[in-house]
């Protein structure tokens, strides 16, 4: 028999025994045999039984035979418990991996790469025989925006910072301001850790002040724990807090947009709406949008990335704004020697 399919008999006879429950009327094989093909492992009833006849010379199986469809199930009292990934368990570790790998605190992460591991080598060897092993060559993620490479984060600052946001105390650290090109030495109070594209951000509050303040966690040049307990609003929720929109960049607050926009982006934007109460009324030239959205960075670059085809009607600080960024722009070109 073939090494590649003496991998996927022995694949799905170990996810065959995972799923028998431990006790009886047991489970049928025709259960057993979609719950099998929707873990990746398509097979057919009479192999599903095969395989239960098989595994009970091996392994404490009984089958409930005092009525049809017979059962199965670990004898009473035997261990049921058998380690090992799944195919989905496998494949959810693999899409996953990228992207946890900041925000998992470095004991864990520990305990993890094994895991990782395990989850490429089984995907790559039953990759062959199960098209769910394979699902992860063919779904991505990018981002909707230029793709930047990931900052360095040193390893020893994100463990300090992980483990005083776990255990909710103080941290002293060097922090890189890039806009001032400073460097100031802070302790912070850590609330949460923030992955937002290619970047991570420590929330955090800065002594001695109280409000709730982002921190880019690549800046960060060293770090020390403290051992005081964080200064933890108790009113701070960490969804609430992104669903403000400060992580867009802004003060949190709303504004009602109202902007004259092309067909074109029209239609997509009719395709992905920017608000819940986004409006679109037709006009001769193109059309009028109005929608209630946080005022933030995020909004100016997005309108910024449609030049051309938007002019800001309202509110009139923005469309000054939008208006003194073009023409600065503008400037630029137009100084530029030939």
């Amino acid at each position: 028999m073939p090494a590649s399919s003496s991998r996927s008999t022995l694949a799905r006879q170990w996810e065959l025994l995972k799923m028998l429950p431990v006790r009886a009327p047991g489970t049928t094989a025709a259960d057993l045999q979609k719950s099998l093909e929707q873990a990746g492992h398509p097979t057919s009833k009479r192999t599903v039984e095969r395989d239960l006849v098989e595994l009970s010379r091996l392994f404490p199986l009984q089958c409930n035979s005092k009525g049809t469809p017979f059962g199965w199930y670990w004898t009473p009292g035997s261990a049921a418990e058998l380690p090992g990934l799944s195919i989905c368990d496998a494949l959810t570790m693999r899409l996953v991996e990228g992207s946890i790998r900041p925000l998992v605190p470095a004991n864990l992460l520990g305990v993890l790469e094994p895991k990782f591991a395990q989850a490429q080598r089984k995907l790559e060897s039953l990759s062959a025989e199960s098209a769910s092993a394979r699902w992860a060559e063919k779904v991505a993620s990018v981002q909707p925006a230029l793709s930047l490479l990931a900052p360095e984060i040193d390893t020893d600052v994100l463990e300090k910072v992980q483990n005083a946001l776990l255990n909710d105390l103080q941290v002293r650290c060097r922090y890189y301001a890039a806009h001032k090109d400073q460097t100031h030495d802070l302790t912070l109070s850590p609330l949460a850790l923030v992955q937002r594209g290619q970047v991570t951000y420590l929330i955090a509050i800065a002594e001695p002040f109280e409000d709730v303040r982002q921190f880019v966690l690549h800046r960060i040049q060293a770090a020390v724990a403290i051992d005081r307990p964080a200064n933890r609003p108790a009113d701070f929720d960490l969804q609430r807090y992104i669903a403000s929109g400060t992580m867009q960049f802004g003060s949190g607050a709303s504004i009602k947009l109202e902007a004259w926009i092309s067909d074109g982006l029209a239609r997509l934007i009719r395709e992905t709406p920017i608000s819940h109460d986004m409006q679109i009324s037709p006009l001769p030239d193109g059309a009028m949008l109005s929608a209630t959205v946080p005022d933030s960075w995020e909004l100016r670059w997005w309108i910024l990335s449609h030049a051309g085809s938007i002019r800001i009607d309202r509110p009139t600080n923005l469309r000054k704004a939008i208006r003194q960024r073009l023409m600065t722009a503008l400037n630029l070109f137009n100084g530029e020697k030939e």
